[in-house]
């Protein structure tokens, strides 16, 4: 292996889409392994939770689980902070975003209508809310959650914020963040970034 690789499933808002982002804004050339379906249970066994993402860097193991990527990245590329106690901040934000996700996947199972509908509007009127309540709190005058330049954390909630506004999830309104200014503000702050402009422009 001559550079890193990156292997998630071609999904744009999702725990892989943030580790591309982070790669991408350090300037890193990596492999961009976007597995197939049928090709999942194949590569399943090659992971090593049995889950992706998976990042391959030469003359290491994999190494697996988002928050972990997200962090080796930006320790590696100046994209986390060095404070001991400002990285474990950001990092507690970072599972914040995972809880949320947890949150919502159990609604994607779902195959009644009706009973999808009431746990998406359970979420966007009470879960939701709450949740970036939470992350309001954490947050002071920016634009990014460590002040004027971009970390990590910055792409993960992003993400998750793009995911929502995007409009995909059925009974979640696109608006459902628009009443938390401040995470609005890190959302549109990264979206407005040279480096994630030019990737979404590819």
């Amino acid at each position: 292996m001559s550079k890193p690789k990156l292997s998630y499933f071609d999904a744009p808002v999702s725990r892989g889409e943030e580790c591309r982002l982070a790669l991408h804004l350090v300037g890193v050339d990596f492999e961009d392994n976007r597995v197939k379906g049928p090709d999942w249970p194949a590569f399943k066994g090659t992971t090593p939770f049995g889950a992706v993402p998976v990042l391959e860097m030469p003359g290491q193991p994999p190494l697996a689980q988002s928050n972990a990527i997200l962090v080796l990245i930006g320790r590696l590329h100046g994209l986390h902070p060095k404070d001991l106690y400002e990285a474990a901040r950001h990092e507690a934000i970072m599972a914040h975003v995972e809880d949320l996700r947890a949150a919502i996947t159990p609604s994607m199972r779902l195959k009644d209508e009706d009973a999808k509908r009431q746990a998406r509007e359970a979420l966007a009127t009470t879960t939701i809310p709450t949740w970036a309540a939470n992350v309001e709190k954490q947050l002071g005058e920016g634009p990014f959650v460590g002040g004027a330049t971009p970390n990590v954390v910055d792409l993960k909630l992003f993400t998750i914020v793009r995911w929502v506004k995007s409009g995909a999830l059925d009974h979640i309104p696109a608006t459902t963040f628009d009443a938390f200014p401040k995470l609005t503000r890190v959302h549109d702050a990264v979206r407005d970034f040279p480096a994630v402009r030019a990737w979404y422009a590819k």
